[in-house]
């Protein structure tokens, strides 16, 4: 199986899912949403990820990729083509409930594929790949969702994006049976308690949770920030394009910046930059301005995730990396549930600075866990070289 293929594969995926953010969110807007309904929505997209997760992993373990991501592809065809239909507030909370699960069977598999056909000194190289076509879909995806909503509007913009998720359920059916199959010699299966307390995953996990949550409520609440001071529909797109930009070039770079700081010291300094990002969006208003805090952050935030998935990757015991891979995608959804729906009611209190500054405090903490990790996994480095 090539990997170009899983590219392509991604690269439909992410497409969808971050204009699809976008459109829901605008569309919310529009139908006369408050900053609580924007956290509920955001968070109907993670509440069934975060509880099935971890056994779509194991069903990926045990079966294979093609159909889980099959799954996936064909129930987001479904409802976007449903949005369009019937532009309503409950179908569209159906939709983020429905895209979320989606989503959650294919990017977990695509995850694992990754790792599955990449070998021990390349998988690293290959996750970074992956997450560059990430960084492209990322980039294009709000681009997409602002220009087509100012030029045509919002139920046309979900049925332009059924029309593109129809390809890749073709791909599928064509080429899918070349996918990898289940893994054989796996390690004996284990609980979740015994995944989430493995001293090796633990401060990965919770550091990428951290991380994934901030991502999730940066594109969830930046659209409200923008659009209360004015800003148009494409202007917001274009400065969340911005932001996945800036993250596009952290993972072009990502090779070299490894190679100078170690996985775990740069997973700790990129949940620095973007905490930085947050804490300084309330103090600017301009497009411009919120351009430029949105590349640092996106520097930040999203070369988090290839340095995860291959921490992730590399520290799971053998055939059981979807186990793993479900798990963080468990509690990366967790964070992106309990985030909206507590930084929801704090909008509404406190304001959006507050939540802003907030999430900025968060992911702060994150840095410091994976900061902390860092420093022990040199010193035992250092200690197995003297012990040598």
């Amino acid at each position: 199986m090539s990997i170009y293929f899983t590219f392509v594969l991604i690269l439909f995926n992410v497409f969808t899912y971050s204009a699809i953010r976008v459109l829901t969110t605008l569309l919310a807007l529009k139908l006369g949403a408050e900053a609580m309904t924007i956290g509920l929505l955001a968070a109907a997209f993670s509440i069934f990820p975060m509880l099935l997760s971890w056994h779509a992993g194991k069903m990926t373990d045990r079966f294979g990729m093609r159909w889980p991501i099959m799954i996936g592809a064909s129930a987001n065809t479904l409802i976007l083509l449903m949005v369009f239909l019937v532009p309503t507030m409950p179908v569209v909370f159906v939709c983020a409930v429905v895209f979320g699960v989606g989503c959650m069977f294919y990017s977990i598999s695509m995850q694992s594929l990754v790792g599955t056909i990449s070998t021990l000194d390349n998988r690293a190289q290959n996750f970074s790949n992956a997450a560059i076509v990430v960084s492209i879909a990322n980039a294009t995806g709000p681009l997409f969702a602002g220009f087509s909503i100012d030029s045509y509007g919002h139920a046309q913009a979900f049925l332009f994006l059924a029309g593109l998720m129809v390809v890749p359920v073709v791909l599928l059916a064509v080429w899918g049976h070349r996918l990898p199959g289940a893994t054989t010699g796996a390690a004996p299966a284990r609980g979740i308690r015994h995944t989430l307390t493995n001293p090796k995953l633990w401060p990965v996990l919770a550091a990428s949770s951290l991380a994934q949550g901030g991502v999730d409520m940066y594109l969830s609440y930046l659209p409200v920030y923008a659009d209360s001071h004015g800003l148009s529909a494409s202007a917001i797109g274009v400065i969340l394009a911005i932001c996945a930009a800036g993250g596009m070039i952290s993972r072009l770079v990502l090779k070299h910046l490894i190679a100078w700081l170690s996985e775990e010291k740069l997973f700790a300094y990129a949940l620095f930059f973007g905490a930085f990002g947050f804490v300084a969006v309330p103090f600017f208003e301009s497009a411009m301005a919120l351009a430029v805090i949105s590349f640092i952050l996106g520097f930040g935030l999203y070369c988090t995730q290839p340095v995860a998935l291959t921490l992730i990757y590399n520290r799971a015991a053998h055939g059981r990396a979807g186990e793993a891979l479900g798990l963080r995608f468990a509690l990366d959804n967790a964070a992106k549930l309990a985030g909206p729906l507590a930084f929801g009611a704090a909008a509404t209190t406190l304001g959006l600075s507050v939540m802003f500054w907030i999430s900025g405090f968060l992911l702060g903490s994150g840095g410091a866990i994976a900061r902390f990790d860092a420093g022990k996994n040199s010193g035992s480095r250092e200690t197995a070289t003297h012990g040598n």
